[in-house]
């Protein structure tokens, strides 16, 4: 793929005999009987003059605030076969028909469109662009664009291996492959669907085949994997990796606010506390990354920081997307149909034309991304960046990782990363308390003992989900005052021998299920109103779930803790919780053994509330 020199460009110029060119640079015929010189030799002397009175970026792409737009993203398909919960909801989203999706030349008309006016990078997206069955097509057509620089495609990772090979060959320079975690079970959790080991595998082939640096995006969640910050950290340690750490940013369907957003200066202080000598890269111009390396590394870590710290002044990007809409700034909903106007049988001036003015309506900056934030503001006394573990909502393993990943992850060049790569462990314990070994205690399997109660609290001879009529109803909770709400549950399951010897060394074939069942009740306590009738919707401010196994039952005990400010208590929502995560390790361990029991689900204590607080004692 030839870059477009200048003196091409320029050369075409001086051969013409007709002297307009743009340039001012300074022009002599010839007199009549004069022997001309020849053209390479005229080229040679003016050059250096063109070089420094190049014509000017092109004006259909330079928007009011001087931004030049020279990077194109492209949207092959709305389609995806991952469904990642900070990017679509589990149903996915509908799908435009066919007939209205940009064919493969029409992408064509329009990337020779924009190259010709000075994009240079042209950056192929989705959904996923790479079960678009042309793609490979698509890339060696782009590939011929004299002008064109960089063909980069950002992928989820799951076809890349089986692709990368023929994508490269065709011209396919960078690579960005997304992934949110190092753990098999919290991919699936996170994603929705299976996969991690072909990702990984792409990963792989992308270093064989020789691309330097090869991309990883990770979006950073709180409570979900913001713990994993250091693993991946550590990759770039032996490998050609820039792992670019992504500030979790709104979309439609992801449920989006501030509590799940870990902040760039909060990510970079965590790595700092590893890793001292941390230090920063020069910033490339018009780049979204702040990029550090720690010396001796061979990678580098890099931060978008959409959120806290925006580079929409230096934006130079512009997106088509798949049923060729123009959209000039990712947040804004402004967007014009180049499609329709394409297919009105539009030239190639109207269409710049049409481009300019979209451009030129581009705003400083994503103005309705600031006003959600300030609609999600959270209260006075709460930090967006706290590290309280109150507020922390994920897995914090206290064991080693399982065997069979670390023979992966050598057999793929990955290196180990501290504890998580180690052998067995006799006692394994998972918490999604931040601080589980100083706050988990295992539960008795002694008797049942009499509740205790402390303060006013009364039971009703009255169910208080049933009207004067017998019929059901939910309770009206809109007068009573909020408060902070507390609630605990418990659960047991009882596995047998060889089923908990296969947890406990977690050896079954389906994976971790301590991490899958602890991720289940977290996700179970939230929706809890979904799953019981008349139960109040509760924003839950924290959920920890701990499982521990207990050799002498065989058995693993589980306790679920919720936390909420609000008018109703959280007793439901630890309750299914605690059920839930029993439930998905019999899920689990069934194709080992039926004889599985699962029981023992009661409330543990309750506080917070007009009826005083409850403590099984």
């Amino acid at each position: 793929m030839a870059a477009r020199p200048v003196s091409r460009m320029l050369e075409r110029l001086v051969r013409s005999s007709v002297r307009g060119c743009s340039s001012g640079a300074p022009v002599t015929q010839p007199h009549p009987g004069e022997p001309s010189q020849p053209a390479t030799e005229d080229l040679s002397r003016r050059k250096p003059f063109l070089k420094e009175h190049v014509a000017p970026f092109s004006t259909f792409l330079t928007d009011n605030f001087g931004r030049q737009h020279n990077y194109l993203r492209i949207s092959l398909t709305e389609k995806c076969n991952l469904r990642c919960q900070y990017c679509m909801p589990e149903e996915g989203v509908p799908l435009t028909p066919k007939a209205d999706l940009l064919t493969t030349e029409e992408i064509l008309t329009l990337a020779r469109l924009f190259v010709k006016e000075g994009v240079d990078k042209i950056r192929l997206t989705g959904g996923e662009p790479l079960i678009r069955p042309d793609v490979v097509d698509i890339v060696a057509q782009l590939h011929r664009l004299e002008g064109l620089k960089t063909i980069g495609v950002t992928t989820n990772g799951i076809n890349l291996a089986r692709l990368l090979p023929a994508l490269q060959k065709a011209g396919l320079t960078a690579i960005n492959i997304s992934l949110d975690t190092l753990v098999p079970a919290k991919f699936e959790f996170i994603v929705r669907r299976k996969g991690f080991h072909k990702v990984m595998e792409g990963i792989h082939k992308a270093i064989e085949l020789g691309y330097s640096p090869v991309k990883v995006n990770c979006v950073v969640m709180r409570g979900l994997n913001e713990d994993e910050l250091l693993d991946f950290v550590t990759l770039t340690k032996g490998l050609p990796l820039d792992i670019r750490f992504i500030e979790y940013m709104p979309f439609d369907g992801n449920k989006w606010n501030f509590k799940k957003m870990v902040s760039y200066k909060e990510m970079l202080d965590t790595i700092r506390q590893q890793w001292p000598e941390l230090e920063k890269l020069p910033e490339e111009e018009c780049s979204t990354a702040k990029a550090f390396r720690i010396p001796g590394f061979l990678g580098q870590v890099s931060f978008i920081t959409s959120m806290s710290e925006h580079f929409c002044g230096t934006c130079n990007r512009l997106r088509i997307t798949a049923d060729g809409n123009l959209k000039v700034c990712l947040f804004g909903n402004s967007e014009v149909s180049l499609r329709d106007h394409l297919r009105a049988g539009a030239s190639e001036e109207e269409l710049l034309k049409i481009i300019g003015a979209a451009v030129g309506r581009k705003k400083p900056r994503h103005a309705e991304f600031f006003l959600l934030l300030q609609d999600s503001s959270p209260p006075a006394s709460l930090s967006i960046f706290s590290r309280d573990p109150l507020h922390v909502q994920g897995l914090r393993p206290t064991v080693s990782f399982s065997n069979q990943m670390a023979t992966f992850w050598k057999g793929h060049g990955i290196p180990q990363t501290h504890s998580w790569m180690g052998s067995g462990c006799p006692q394994r314990h998972y918490s999604s308390h931040a601080d589980s070994d100083t706050n988990s205690k295992c539960l008795s399997p002694g008797s049942r003992v009499p509740a205790a109660h402390s303060g006013p609290w009364s039971t009703s001879d009255q169910l208080t989900h049933v009207d004067s009529e017998g019929q059901a109803a939910m309770v009206d909770v809109g007068g009573k005052p909020d408060t902070e709400r507390v609630a605990v549950a418990s659960a047991v399951v009882l596995l047998g021998p060889v089923a908990f010897k296969l947890v406990q060394q977690n050896q079954l074939k389906k994976g971790d299920a301590l991490v899958v069942a602890q991720l289940a009740g977290i996700q179970a306590a939230k929706i809890t109103s979904q799953l019981i009738p008349l139960c109040h919707h509760v924003a839950l401010n924290h959920v920890q779930v701990q499982l521990e196994l207990d050799s002498s039952r065989h058995a693993a005990v589980i306790q679920a803790t919720c936390r909420a400010r609000g008018p109703t208590g959280v007793e439901m929502e630890a309750l299914t919780s605690a059920a839930v995560a029993a439930l998905t390790l019999y899920d689990m361990c069934k194709a080992v053994s039926r004889d599985i029991v699962v029981g023992e689900v009661k409330l543990i204590s309750k506080t917070g509330g007009q009826r005083g607080d409850f403590h099984r004692a």
